[in-house]
C-alpha cells in the first residue's frame, strides 16, 4: 500500500519505521530537522507532492491543535479514493471535519505514549479503533497493531472521549497535583522518587496535549471525583479513625484489582 504520514515526531516516526518494512512510505513534516534522520522512504518537500504520489492512506501524527489543519492542506492533493486516518488522543473536532471532507476515514488511538511505554515492546500496551471508521480502514489498522500483540479496543468518538476523560484525566490530574506541591528541599523515598519521575515524563509533553486532555468536556465530572474523595480523605485524617481508615484503604484496594 502507498501511504503518507504527515508528522515525524515520536509516535510518526514509529509508524514510519514499523510501516515502511512492507509498505511504500511518503513522509512530510514541517519541521525539516525531523526528516534528517528519517530513512528509505519518500520525503516531501511539502503538500503538493503528495499528487504525484497517489497515497491509499493518508496518516496525520501531526500535534493535537494542528490536525485539522494539515487534513484541509493535504485535502486539494489527494485522490478521491484516499483513506484519512488520525491518531489524536482526543478527537474534539476531528469527527466534524471526516463528515464534512468527502473521504472515507480511519481514525485510531494508540494508547502508548513515547513517554513512558517501551516501543519495543507493546503486548502489554493498548489501542482504540473507532467504530464509525471505513471498514478498510478498520481493517488495515486492525491487522498491523496485531503484529505488535496489542490489545485492541473500539469505541465509537462519543465512547472514546469519555474513556480518555477517565484514564488520562485522572493520571494526569494527580500528577499535576503532585508536581505543584513539590519541595525541592523534600528528601524523597522511593515511592516519591516514582512519582517524580513520572511527573517529569508528563510534564515533558506538549502543551497542547496536556491542554486538550484537560479540557475534555467530561474531564471535569472526573477531577469532580477526585475533590470529592480528596474531602473524604481529610475526613478520615481529622477523625483519626482507625477503622474507618481501613475500610478506605479496602476498598481502594478493590478498586485497583
Amino acid at each position: 500500500m502507498k501511504i503518507a504520514i504527515i508528522g515525524a515526531g515520536h509516535l510518526g516516526a514509529w509508524l514510519i519505521n514499523n510501516l515502511k518494512t512492507k509498505h511504500a512510505i511518503g513522509v512530510f513534516d514541517t519541521n525539516k530537522r525531523l526528516l534528517d534522520t528519517i530513512a528509505d522512504v519518500e520525503i516531501f518537500s511539502g503538500y503538493f507532492e503528495l499528487k504525484n504520489f497517489r497515497p491509499e492512506l493518508l496518516i496525520n501524527a501531526v500535534s493535537i491543535q494542528n490536525t485539522v489543519q494539515a487534513f484541509e492542506a493535504a485535502a486539494p492533493f489527494l485522490p478521491p479514493d484516499c483513506i484519512l486516518s488520525d491518531v489524536a488522543s482526543v478527537k474534539s473536532d476531528i469527527p466534524e471535519y471526516y463528515v464534512s471532507c468527502g473521504f472515507r476515514f480511519a481514525s485510531v488511538h494508540p494508547m502508548f505514549g513515547p513517554t513512558f511505554a517501551n516501543v519495543e515492546r507493546l503486548a502489554d500496551e493498548n489501542v482504540i479503533i473507532i467504530t464509525e471508521s471505513d471498514p478498510e480502514g478498520i481493517r488495515f489498522f486492525r491487522s498491523f497493531f496485531i503484529e505488535f500483540g496489542l490489545k485492541i479496543y473500539e469505541y465509537s468518538f462519543d465512547q472514546h472521549d469519555r474513556m480518555i476523560a477517565y484514564s488520562l484525566t485522572l493520571p494526569f490530574a494527580s500528577t499535576l497535583v503532585f508536581a505543584a506541591c513539590m519541595n525541592s528541599s523534600a528528601v524523597p523515598g522511593t515511592t516519591f522518587k516514582k512519582h517524580h519521575e513520572i511527573a517529569k515524563g508528563l510534564l515533558s509533553e506538549d502543551d497542547y496535549l496536556l491542554g486538550e486532555i484537560l479540557f475534555n468536556p467530561d474531564s471535569l465530572a472526573q477531577l469532580e471525583k477526585v475533590t470529592h474523595r480528596l474531602e473524604f480523605l481529610k475526613h478520615v485524617i481529622k477523625g483519626r479513625d482507625m477503622e474507618e481508615a481501613k475500610r478506605f484503604f479496602q476498598t481502594l484496594r478493590s478498586n485497583i484489582k
